[in-house]
């Protein structure tokens, strides 16, 4: 069974890539899939008026886990196993040092994310296809996404 990384954003453009390794599953393959997200480092005025580099931490992996959610909840209700991980700081060096210590075999992204951040992961994706030491699937949507 191959374990497969899948990076999200919590943006429709993400949840293509789930529904692409949800077709793949749908036609044989079997995998299981870990799910993460990398949160941009705090600001300098972030850090200024934190006082605790704990509350930041906090902040950081109770917003990943809020954008995770979707995609966890759609693997899930197929049955599939999905581990979660985050980060904080550059997020193509992150997500394949989360790919190595979950031991994935592949990558499954979107080639871009959405909202404002959508050419900063855009470049993401490519950063991530030159570093992986694994096979990166790249998933660009059929139809222009919107973000709520």
């Amino acid at each position: 069974m191959i374990k497969i990384l899948i990076p999200t954003d919590g943006s429709a453009f993400a949840m293509a890539a789930v529904h692409h390794a949800l077709h793949l599953v749908g036609a044989g393959l079997k995998a299981r899939f870990v799910v993460a997200n990398v949160q941009e480092a705090a600001n300098l005025y972030e850090l200024v008026t934190a006082h605790d580099p704990n509350v930041l931490q906090r902040v950081n992996e109770e917003a990943s886990r809020d954008l995770m959610r979707p995609a966890v909840s759609l693997l899930n209700a197929a049955g599939l196993a999905v581990e979660q991980d985050t980060a904080t700081g550059d997020p193509a060096h992150l997500l394949v040092e989360i790919l190595e210590r979950h031991g994935c075999q592949a990558v499954i992204m979107s080639t871009h994310g959405g909202g404002m951040r959508a050419s900063m992961l855009g470049s993401v994706s490519q950063e991530l296809v030159q570093a992986s030491p694994v096979p990166v699937t790249l998933v660009k949507p059929r139809e222009p996404a919107q973000d709520s």
